[in-house]
Order: structure tokens, then C-alpha cells, then sequence
């Protein structure tokens, strides 16, 4: 079981469903729809798609700045555990390795009924400065979903849980989560 002051939660693909909004957006776009969630077996996209790396690069970059008109949604069923999880603590910490905020927090306090003192996100910029943030915050596990930041977690001293996506199906020794119904479990409320 999982202490709730001692989780932290990435952003991208366990929070936000950014992978849809991606495919969305190629859609919207670039008249791309031939890309299948299931197709993106790696985190870097244009390891496993063959698309333009400037097609991908800008699609992120749009990611990143908010500039898109179709809907960034949450992944199901985050909404409801992390608006309980928020009620029963003091704050939330989300640790993603963004370069800079843009309207993420903005998008969290549009999902997210709870006060804006209770929600911090910090960005590394890089997957590796995920477990220096989480252990001087007194984090203990860490939701996330590449699986190479699980293996840099482990060997800082924090547990991952792994959010199951497509890009992150290769073996590996840590707990694994499909839902956030799987992750309520596994907080001791």
C-alpha cells in the first residue's frame, strides 16, 4: 500500500492523455490518420513511426505551448482519484520532465476541483532530475510511464509504478498499472 503524502505523479501519459492529443492534432493538422495509438511502441516517436522528425517535433512543440484546438483530456478515471487523493492532502506534486510549465497548471485547475495552493507541478526538463525533486520532497513512489525513468527511480531510492502504455512493453521488475482505478488501490486513503 501506498502512503498518500508519499506519491507523486508524472504528467504526460498518466495524467494527461497526451498521446491522443498528438494523434489528434497529426489528424487536425497534417491530415495524418493512419497512426494508431498502439503504433507508438517507443517514447520517442520517431523511433517506431515513420513520419517527418519536423512533423513530430512540431506537433510537441504545440504539445508543449498550448497551441492546439482540439480538447487535451485527462486519462480516465485521473480526475476522480486525483481529486480524492487532493482532498485527503495538503498538495499534489506532479514531477514531469517538461522544459518549462506553459499551460499544463492552467489545464490541472480546469480538470481539477481543488484549490490551486494544493496542486504543484515541477519541471526538470530532463527524466533524469525526476528523483532528485521527488526525494527532497519526501517521495517515496512515483507514478510514471517511460520505463527507463522507472529504472533511474529505483536506483535513486524511489518505487516506481509503472502506468501501462504501449511505449513500455518490454519486461521489467516493477509494479505496473493499467488504470487509475488500479492506482486507488494502491493508496492507502
Amino acid at each position: 500500500m501506498i502512503n498518500p503524502s508519499s506519491v507523486a505523479f508524472d504528467v504526460d501519459g498518466v495524467f494527461a492523455d497526451t498521446m491522443t492529443l498528438f494523434l489528434d492534432i497529426a489528424q487536425k493538422e497534417y491530415g495524418i490518420n493512419w497512426i494508431k495509438p498502439e503504433d507508438i511502441t517507443c517514447y520517442a516517436i520517431e523511433d517506431c513511426i515513420n513520419l517527418d522528425k519536423n512533423i513530430i517535433d512540431n506537433i510537441l512543440n504545440r504539445i508543449l505551448n498550448g497551441n492546439y484546438d482540439v480538447a487535451l483530456k485527462p486519462i480516465e478515471g485521473a480526475s476522480e482519484v486525483l481529486t480524492r487523493l487532493g482532498r485527503s492532502q495538503r498538495r499534489l506534486l506532479f514531477v514531469t520532465a517538461r522544459p518549462y510549465l506553459g499551460p499544463i497548471y492552467d489545464w490541472m485547475l480546469s480538470i481539477l476541483p481543488l484549490k490551486p495552493d494544493s496542486i504543484e507541478i515541477v519541471t526538470t526538463g530532463t527524466f533524469e532530475g525526476k528523483s532528485d525533486v521527488l526525494l527532497r520532497n519526501n517521495i517515496t513512489c512515483f507514478v510514471e510511464d517511460r520505463l527507463e525513468t522507472c529504472f533511474k527511480l529505483k536506483e535513486a531510492g524511489v518505487t516506481p509504478v509503472l502506468f501501462k502504455q504501449p511505449w513500455n512493453r518490454e519486461a521489467h521488475p516493477f509494479v505496473e498499472v493499467e488504470t487509475w482505478s488500479d492506482i486507488e488501490k494502491l493508496i492507502e486513503f
